[in-house]
């Protein structure tokens, strides 16, 4: 009985890192990426590339960064110095921003077979 909890337990924690892996180190990511890039890209790739962001923020469950990353996928199209405005808060409201980088340690680490 115990095992059977011990690996829920680990399932559990597995899918979430893997949801947190999907949605919020996704978008961080393309976020950097797009904004390291902006003044390679089109306007219209950089307003896809930020309606994209938007939504796996907002999967993700945080919706005042994806609202503004949305706000900003829209500024682009009108006025850079908006979108920029705009960009910044949306990245200083992410969570995966204010996250510091998790060092996996021996005792934590999973032997998988």
């Amino acid at each position: 009985m115990t095992l059977e909890l011990s690996r829920q337990k680990m399932r559990e924690q597995a899918l979430n890192r893997f949801k947190y892996l999907r949605t919020c180190v996704l978008a961080r990511e393309l976020c950097l990426l797009v904004r390291a890039n902006r003044v390679t890209f089109n306007i219209e790739d950089v307003h896809d590339s930020c309606a994209f962001i938007s939504k796996l923020c907002q999967e993700a469950g945080c919706e005042e960064p994806s609202r503004l990353c949305s706000k900003a996928a829209e500024a682009v199209l009108t006025s850079e110095e908006k979108y920029l405005e705009l960009c910044e808060q949306s990245c200083g409201k992410c969570s995966e921003s204010r996250r510091p980088k998790r060092q996996q340690r021996i005792e934590n680490a999973y032997y998988v077979a």
